[in-house]
């Protein structure tokens, strides 16, 4: 299970946690879902530390990746993947043995 999710799972439940031990306390509804939200959000700071930590790092991971991936799409879109293709057809070319002289006589 991503870390995201246990860690959006642990907030709701803390939050339905809270409310339902406000449930019996003689308050204005919208009021307890406030007081709630605010416990609840204090607690899971200090009990979900672990998941929210998991999914900070999973976040930068797959920013680095997007990242990377973006940053090889816009250098194919430029050419310049060509390029390293073309160079690296022609240096293989060049070389004694290269797969362009092969099988072919001397030239006159």
């Amino acid at each position: 299970m991503s870390a995201a999710v246990k860690y959006t799972l642990g907030r709701i439940g803390l939050f339905v946690i809270v409310v339902a031990a406000l449930w019996p306390v003689d308050m204005n509804i919208f009021l307890k879902l406030m007081v709630a939200l605010l416990f609840s959000a204090a607690l899971s700071f200090f009990l979900l530390k672990r998941w929210r930590d998991e999914m900070a790092e999973e976040m930068a991971v797959a920013a680095v990746r997007r990242r990377s991936e973006k940053e090889r799409l816009r250098a194919a879109l430029a050419g310049e993947e060509q390029a390293t293709e073309e160079q690296a057809t022609e240096e293989q070319a060049d070389q004694p043995g290269g797969s362009s002289q092969q099988g072919r006589g001397p030239s006159a």
